[in-house]
């Protein structure tokens, strides 16, 4: 993957968002592991127009999978949050861009997240749903019983709410193994995407499909190179550490350590100078 990115070829990104910001209205949550995955909506408008601009066709997972090659970006948001159908759906459909939208079914109808019909008027306006998971953990960190209710309990939860087969996955944080891959896979889901940076290519297995995170302040001009496979190495490296981080402290510690971390730097970059 770092070769590939190296040499920008021309395999799909999958782009990652999360909530999008407006301005006088409150994100979901207000800690800085969370803001930090929160782009502005005028942000995300000018990333979107750059790639329309620049020849690029946004698609959702279930095109992307079936058409990878040049100017091809696959557009994914995580958590279902309101955003995903007042300001990013519009912003889409103006362009032509599909999207695809993964629910966490326990968060509808939540403070910031759509509602179950929210969800229907997303898709009724041609934009894709996945799922996300019922309640949002971290599946490598949940028993036999829960994983199972994760998996195969949201899909049939998610398809009785949208109305519509629900084929694709995401996981929580990416947090992911082989045993959360098997019980994506026993759930029928036709893919599941991790969050590890990379790009797809035709041959890649469907059920450890990479994506990139666009993070709070990305321009346009990154997201374009994104995109096109460039400047992804220092990335897939540090998202190393973080792995081997994670398995030394285990997930609960790690974010601990990180949420410290990233709350003093949020201080440090806010006080006067």
């Amino acid at each position: 993957m770092i070769v590939a990115a190296l040499m920008g070829n021309s395999g799909t990104a999958f782009l990652m968002y999360h909530e999008l910001s407006l301005p006088g209205r409150r994100t979901c949550h207000r800690e800085p592991g969370y803001t930090r995955y929160v782009v502005s909506a005028l942000d995300f408008h000018s990333q979107m127009k750059r790639l329309a601009d620049d020849g690029w066709r946004g698609l959702n997972v279930s095109q992307a999978i079936q058409s990878f090659g040049a100017k091809n970006v696959c557009i994914t948001f995580d958590d279902g949050c309101e955003t995903d159908l007042i300001s990013a759906a519009p912003v889409l459909k103006e362009l032509g861009f599909g999207a695809t939208s993964y629910i966490t079914v326990e968060f509808l109808g939540q403070p910031g997240y759509m509602s179950q019909a929210q969800v229907r008027e997303l898709h009724s306006l041609g934009f894709e749903i996945g799922c996300h998971s019922m309640t949002h953990p971290y599946l490598t960190d949940v028993d036999d019983a829960r994983l199972r209710n994760e998996t195969t309990g949201a899909k049939d939860r998610l398809e009785q709410i949208a109305g519509l087969r629900v084929d694709h996955y995401s996981c929580p944080g990416g947090r992911w193994d082989a045993r959360v891959r098997t019980a994506v896979q026993h759930a029928n889901f036709q893919t599941m995407a991790t969050s590890t940076t990379g790009l797809n290519f035709a041959g890649t297995d469907r059920y450890a499909l990479s994506r990139v995170a666009i993070l709070d302040g990305a321009s346009s001009e990154q997201v374009l190179r994104i995109c096109k496979g460039q400047g992804l190495v220092l990335t897939q490296l540090k998202e190393k550490t973080r792995q081997a981080a994670r398995r030394v402290l285990g997930n609960k510690q790690y974010d601990a350590v990180r949420e410290f971390i990233l709350g003093e730097k949020q201080k440090t970059d806010s006080a006067p100078h």
